[in-house]
């Protein structure tokens, strides 16, 4: 009488590491979800890597701190004269990655100016 017996093919010890964690990424991973359940329990706090873009910026007010005209202001950040006035007027409002420029601007203009020139 014969049974029947499943055989499973067998892995060498190279493959069998991929499944044990233990390759740098598999050990990256398993770390990373040990924290991500640590954070979930409220162990730790994780670090934000978010950034948060305001949904609106006022572009006459970084502008007027800068000292300068509208045209100088376009030129020295490479930004349409006729787009500045228009967000300026609020007739528009400038798109995300422009209100995050702006931002930066504002905050550290001489670092952007010093960027961009040539």
């Amino acid at each position: 009488m014969t049974t029947s017996r499943t055989v499973r093919p067998r892995r060498n010890a190279k493959q069998t590491r991929h499944f044990r964690g233990e390759t740098p990424l598999g050990r990256q991973l398993i770390a990373g979800m040990r924290d991500v359940a640590r954070h979930v329990r409220g162990e730790i706090d994780l670090p934000s890597r978010t950034v948060v873009v305001p949904e609106r910026v006022d572009v006459k007010a970084i502008r007027e701190a800068s000292g300068l005209s509208q045209r100088e202001f376009a030129s020295r950040y490479g930004i349409s004269e006729r787009s500045l006035q228009e967000w300026e007027q609020s007739r528009r409002q400038p798109e995300g990655a422009v209100r995050a420029y702006l931002t930066v601007i504002s905050r550290i203009p001489q670092a952007v100016h010093e960027a961009l020139k040539q």
